[in-house]
């Protein structure tokens, strides 16, 4: 299993430059990569025996493989294999599905990385390859925002890569462990990078540019799994260090109502999109021994409602009240709002039960109302009017039925959730989220100001967060 480890890190790489030399097989020599990740995802799931690698003596490379990693590459692997059909047809050239294979690479690298050092590599290399795809393009709009992304990442790095400086010279060890005898500010300056590169709380709030502004697949990868590289980590020193976990809850929880609140009221279907995902990347975090089966869950159903939002007539949600969408397309946004909603039948149902079950006394009032919110936020795709007679893209069709199917077959991963109890109080907030919608908020317009999204306030809120971070390890 070594030996199958390291190949399937390697692959994506290894066929990224392959494609250069055999162009006109682009499209499937980059979709036999995530096929393979997901075979290997799989595997994962049947053995349940946990991998540990250390490569590098002390220095790194610390590799770990568990079911935990599991989830996210098995989110990694359905959400590029969407991404690849819907570009199927169109005339992306080799450089973009050789970037989408690297960056697939990239990301399952920073999954499987269990030290700092290695991380920081990954991170980078996803960071730089997500650059490129979101510039494709080549428009001055496209390279501002891709600009703007590698300039909050790069940011982010800097102080990530001082965190981790700290904790090798406390440990002499650049694995994750070594926060538990790290000093304060090491775990300050290491958190505040990855809740950057996570897209975490008011760290997030350089999403809804550039998820937003980003070509329909390229919002899907880095919706769906690019921000989840962020996560995995912060799960990772939770888990492994105890006295870490409450400021992960606590982060989880705030990220949550933020985004929701955002969400709620915004009126762009991909900047809501975009909101909404720091909301669920919070819900990931709220109870971080589950976590990995909410990625899982978001991370197919954030890719299929972008794809979809991608086949709209236009981003506006008031002109799409009053125009008709075609019904294929409404009927992909229902099934995939509900799954977000966490309907029954739906991945989503049993994620956010398993969350629920797994939250502290604390959080469970929040998080009830965030679920709410969640509702609210996704009647609006649901109360859209529709018809048979507008047209839609042809490569829409098949990545959003394979997404859709991925929401029903995950769901049977935690199949314990069917019970009437459940059903009823999934069924309850669901069916209040769609009255208040009708109600109160699907009258309601209000112009959120978007000052706080610029480059300046972001770098403001890095320093913030960065004090918030030390005090919270030096009370703990």
């Amino acid at each position: 299993m070594t030996t199958i480890t390291i190949a399937w890190i390697a692959l994506p790489f290894f066929l990224g430059f392959v494609i250069y030399l055999f162009p006109k097989l682009d499209k499937f020599l980059a979709l036999c990569g995530t096929v393979i990740s997901g075979a290997y995802a799989l595997k994962l799931f049947v053995e349940n025996s946990p991998i540990k690698l250390q490569l590098v003596d002390h220095f790194g490379v610390i590799l770990l493989v568990d079911q935990l990693t599991g989830y996210f590459i098995l989110t990694n692997a359905l959400v590029t294999t969407a991404v690849l059909l819907y570009c199927w047809r169109t005339d992306k050239s080799t450089f973009f599905y050789a970037q989408t294979i690297i960056l697939h690479g990239s990301v399952n690298a920073a999954f499987a990385c269990s030290d700092f050092i290695s991380l920081y590599v990954a991170l980078e290399v996803s960071g730089i390859a997500a650059f490129l795809l979101i510039a494709y393009p080549r428009t001055d709009r496209s390279l501002w925002v891709g600009l703007s992304y590698l300039f909050v990442s790069n940011t982010a790095m800097l102080f990530y890569l001082v965190g981790a400086a700290l904790v090798y010279k406390a440990n002499h060890s650049f694995d994750f462990v070594g926060l538990r005898g790290a000093p304060p500010e090491a775990l300050a300056l290491i958190f505040l990078g990855l809740l950057i590169k996570g897209g975490v709380f008011v760290s997030g709030l350089w999403l809804p540019l550039t998820h937003s502004e980003s070509e329909t697949p390229v919002s899907a990868l880095l919706s769906g799994v690019v921000v989840k590289t962020g996560i995995l980590p912060l799960l990772r020193c939770a888990l492994v260090v105890e006295e870490i976990e409450p400021i992960v809850r606590i982060f989880g929880i705030s990220a949550t109502l933020l985004g929701v609140i955002y969400a709620i009221f915004e009126k762009d279907t991909k900047r809501m999109l975009a909101l909404s995902t720091i909301s669920q990347l919070g819900w990931i975090l709220a109870a971080p021994v589950v976590g990995g089966f909410y990625a899982l869950a978001h991370g197919i159903v954030k890719a299929a409602l972008f794809l979809s939002a991608g086949a709209l007539p236009t981003r506006d949600l008031k002109l799409l009240q009053q125009k008709p969408i075609n019904t294929g397309v409404w009927i992909a946004l229902v099934i995939t709002s509900l799954s977000i909603s966490g309907t029954p039948l739906l991945v989503g149902f049993g994620a956010k039960m398993l969350t629920m079950k797994n939250l502290l006394p604390w959080q469970s009032i929040i998080m009830n109302i965030a679920a709410v919110g969640t509702a609210i936020t996704y009647s609006r795709f649901i109360f859209l009017p529709h018809n048979r007679q507008e047209e839609v893209r042809s490569n829409f069709l098949v990545p959003v039925i394979f997404l859709i199917g991925a929401l029903v077959v995950t769901n049977l991963f935690y199949y314990e959730a069917y019970t009437v109890a459940n059903i009823v109080k999934a069924l309850a907030i669901v069916g209040i989220g769609c009255l208040a919608y009708v109600l109160i908020f699907k009258r309601t317009f209000v112009k959120l100001p978007r000052m706080l999204e610029r480059f300046e306030h972001l770098v403001g809120f890095m320093s913030l967060t960065l004090i918030l971070l030390f005090w919270m390890r030096f009370a703990a």
